[in-house]
């Protein structure tokens, strides 16, 4: 049998409580849970996710949706209707 090793680490409350639904939902323990993705990295050798950064969140992004908001609230911004377009 595998010798047995404790990892301590801090994190978000919120985030942990909607692990542990998602994990009850799945049958699973939290340590099950990151036991199986810890075999995975290691297997992989790799993150078995993408981790990026979301370009919506980008300084120059925030920047043009804030410049938008301030001309939408001084009647700036000018709103056209448009039919849907299906493909």
């Amino acid at each position: 049998m595998a010798q047995m090793a404790n990892v301590n680490f801090k994190l978000d409350a919120d985030v942990k409580k909607c692990m542990e639904q998602v994990c009850n939902e799945l049958g699973l323990s939290m340590s099950a849970a990151f036991t199986i993705f810890a075999k995975k990295v290691g297997r992989e050798k790799r993150i078995p996710f993408d981790v990026a950064i979301d370009p919506f969140y980008s300084d120059s992004n925030i920047r043009y949706l804030e410049k938008k908001m301030e001309d939408y609230r001084s009647g700036r911004l000018k709103i056209i209707d448009h039919d849907l377009i299906e493909d």
